[in-house]
């Protein structure tokens, strides 16, 4: 039985613990110079293993206390040196500890840093050309990441269709990737025709990596290029942030404790006001309307390591009459018998809408003694979709499980070799009433390896090999991939990138019970970067070859072409991989935050000649989701006085083919250019504590009619009729969006 403690011992006790731990508290100083024995301001100083530890102050001096004793080793690290450390040894205060670094040339900010193909948007100084505010800030994305990606060079604009179109790819040739783990259906759920926004919150992440091609070989199954968004650390400080806008309105809050921190939102949306107030092309009978939450726990266990988990949910219903992207099927082509029966609807169809979404991603991180790194994650989606188009039901269950571990050694600072696997299994299930059903699973095992060497402070090379083998095609294949970067003078380099790059066919022709083999491309890039004083202009050309794409040849005529892009393959479809092409072009990106005080703003410029002959395309030709030219101008200027942002975006795209059965020659008509002005206005204020956001964005000033293409109608013998072509048209020209966001965290300018 245990003895009873006496209350006064009860009292005493943190008396007690606190004498203690008084006593055994050590001051420990010293200074931080470098080889010239000047002094390294902020540089961090910790006891190897620990929690313990400071910074050093304008002099290179640092004091902290450590309740460690004994054998120990001291570490300095900055960002512009190499990591030093010496052995100490605690047996009470130790003081003039004097700690050199050597000058690190691979961590300068004027050194070679490879970005061919690669646009960085994060606080890495070393290869910042945007950062994630510039991403969320610019008129006319709306804070959609990937939206305001197409800002940037060798993308498309899109407005009837989801995904991100890099360099003659389609969608599905991009992978959008969350702390590396791949994201299951990016985007919300709609319906045909109708293009829908990312699932990314704008604010959640603190490096965006946009790569358009030469990726690293720890990524695949991707032709064309990665969006890898990072979410952010530990935060500064807890907070508490409300919005209310024309969509809806959303909460959420921020603890953070020592070392941890918990985050939890929610969001309902209805956008009754925002279609009240705008002019839409198609009929909302059901507005969309829904909710999600999110939850978020992040622990930094030591310093050099960090655990984060992730998990979102969202619903959204909607209900609208779309154009039937069966109407073009000719009643007698060779096609399946689903797509025949829609296409007697008529031009107009009801298509309703409800979409769940769950995911979750938990990842580990952590530095070993400044030498080795591990990262472990492991992540789960799930989408579920109950739609009806018309009176006919059409349910849709996708998921995707993944994990991932790879490990790093920093042999020295111009050294490191990066060695990981990844196993992932997804599928799609999908029922069209009672008249079929289809589905697949697949998993594909990669393995991948990649050094990282700077021999001499202007060379960086990055040679990389990559192993995948795919269960459900029962095929394997090792691909090398390389990018070097050389600096021809102070602030200016060259970089170049090579690779081969495999994919599984597209998911349509998996779920009708196809197995064609995988697609393959060779990319091929090189470009020229200058950067200096808030200015960075950068050139760019590539060129990348297509092989192995699927071919469907009994479609590729004119008696049996389906020009609709939500066509349903059955098992009948006869494939192969005989499809080919090429993408070959010129990009410019000039930014410039310096010349005017306040003002920044950038040109972005894309020429591309690409041609493909793929799926059931009748010969080699431009695919209908390209324009030749992409020019976007975004600039914003902040004016002090009335603390107020201007961001104002110009975008410009010459016309897209599209399938006219009139004309002889295949995708032979183009479409008029297509033309956005967009303008962002953002005032801050303060209510006592709240600091305060009022917001107005309208996009399409001009109200351009910007057409997509077009559907021609046909007659019961498959003849085009001569009724006029129905332009293929987003599902607003213009709109206006204002809203509040409040918050007990300060806004910084560059914010709004």
């Amino acid at each position: 039985m245990m003895k009873r403690i006496h209350p006064m011992l009860l009292m005493l006790l943190p008396l007690l613990l606190s004498a203690a731990i008084a006593q055994a508290q050590y001051k420990i100083s010293g200074t931080v110079t470098d080889n010239k024995n000047q002094p390294i301001r902020g540089a961090s100083v910790y006891l190897e293993n620990t929690l313990d530890g400071g910074t050093t102050d304008s002099l290179g001096v640092f004091r902290f206390t450590t309740s460690e004793k004994g054998n120990q080793t001291i570490v300095a690290s900055e960002v512009s040196h190499e990591t030093g450390g010496l052995p100490i040894v605690i047996m009470g205060d130790v003081s003039g500890i004097v700690l050199h670094l050597k000058a690190n040339a691979a961590h300068d900010l004027d050194v070679v840093v490879i970005t061919a193909g690669s646009f960085d948007a994060s606080n890495d100084k070393n290869k910042t050309v945007l950062k994630p505010l510039d991403i969320v800030t610019t008129a006319g994305a709306n804070a959609d990441v990937v939206k305001a990606i197409e800002m940037l060079p060798g993308t498309q604009q899109t407005g009837t269709e989801n995904g991100l179109f890099v360099r003659g790819g389609d969608a599905s040739e991009l992978a959008i990737l969350v702390d590396e783990m791949v994201v299951q259906n990016a985007f919300f759920s709609g319906p045909p025709g109708v293009a829908t926004r990312s699932r990314f919150g704008a604010f959640n992440y603190q490096g965006i990596s946009f790569s358009s091609g030469g990726y690293s070989a720890r990524y695949g199954q991707a032709l064309s290029g990665v969006l890898e968004l990072n979410t952010t650390d530990l935060p500064d400080k807890s907070t508490v942030n409300l919005g209310i806008n024309m969509a809806g309105l959303y909460a959420s809050g921020t603890k953070k404790w020592k070392n941890s921190a918990l985050d939890i939102g929610g969001s309902y949306n209805n956008l009754t006001p925002f279609y009240g107030l705008a002019t839409t092309n198609f009929k909302f009978y059901n507005v969309p309307v829904g909710g999600s939450g999110n939850l978020r726990y992040v622990w930094k266990p030591k310093k050099d390591a960090i655990l984060k988990i992730t998990a979102n949910s969202s619903y959204m219903t909607s209900g609208i009459a779309v154009p039937n992207p069966y109407s073009g099927v000719s009643p007698t082509a060779n096609t399946d018998t689903f797509a025949k029966q829609f296409s007697k609807l008529g031009d107009t169809v009801n298509f309703l809408t409800r979409d769940q979404y769950y995911y979750t991603n938990v990842s580990y991180k952590q530095l070993f003694k400044d030498k080795y790194s591990l990262f472990v994650a492991a992540s789960y989606s799930l989408d579920q979709t109950n739609n009806a188009f018309g009176s006919i039901p059409i349910d849709e269950t996708d998921h995707r499980t993944q994990f991932r571990v790879e490990g790093k050694d920093y042999f020295t600072s111009r050294l490191n070799l990066l060695v990981g696997t990844d196993v992932q299994s997804y599928g799609i299930s999908k029922k069209f009433d009672n008249y079929f059903s289809q589905g697949f699973t697949e998993t594909i095992e990669s393995g991948y390896t990649e050094l990282e060497w700077t021999p001499i402070n202007r060379i960086a090379i990055r040679p990389g090999i990559r192993y995948e083998y795919s269960e459900l095609l029962n095929k394997s294949d090792v691909v090398p991939r390389i990018s070097m970067a050389i600096k021809t003078g102070n602030h200016s380099q060259v970089s170049l990138a090579s690779g081969f790059f495999y994919q599984d066919p597209d998911n349509m022709y998996l779920l009708a019970g196809l197995r064609p083999g995988m697609q393959e491309a060779i990319h091929y890039i090189a470009n020229w970067q200058y950067t200096k004083n808030d200015r960075t202009l950068r050139l760019e050309g590539y060129y990348k070859k297509y092989t192995n794409l699927v071919f469907e040849p009994d479609n590729a005529t004119v008696a049996n072409y389906d020009p609709s892009n939500y066509r349903v393959i059955t098992q009948n479809t006869v494939v192969n991989n005989n499809g080919y092409g090429y993408a070959q072009g010129l990009e410019l990106f000039y930014r410039d935050k310096k010349t005017i005080k306040n003002l920044d703003y950038w040109i972005s410029y894309s020429y591309i000649d690409t041609k493909r002959k793929y799926q059931n395309y009748l010969s080699e030709a431009t695919p209908t989701y390209i324009a030749d030219n992409n020019l976007s101008l975004v600039g914003k200027y902040f004016v002090d006085k009335w603390q107020t942002n201007f961001s104002a975006t110009y975008s410009y795209a010459s016309g897209r083919p599209y399938y006219n059965p009139n004309n002889p020659t295949f995708l032979g008509d183009k479409t008029p250019d297509f033309n956005n002005l967009a303008l962002t206005v953002a005032y801050l204020h303060t209510f006592g504590k709240w600091f305060t956001v009022f917001y107005i964005s309208i996009d399409n000033i001009t109200n351009q009619h910007n057409i997509f293409g077009y559907r021609y109608s046909y007659d019961a013998n498959g003849q085009v009729t001569s009724a006029p072509p129905s332009p293929i048209v987003p599902a607003l020209y213009r709109s206006i969006f204002f809203g509040v966001n409040m918050s007990l965290t300060q806004f910084k300018k560059d914010e709004l």
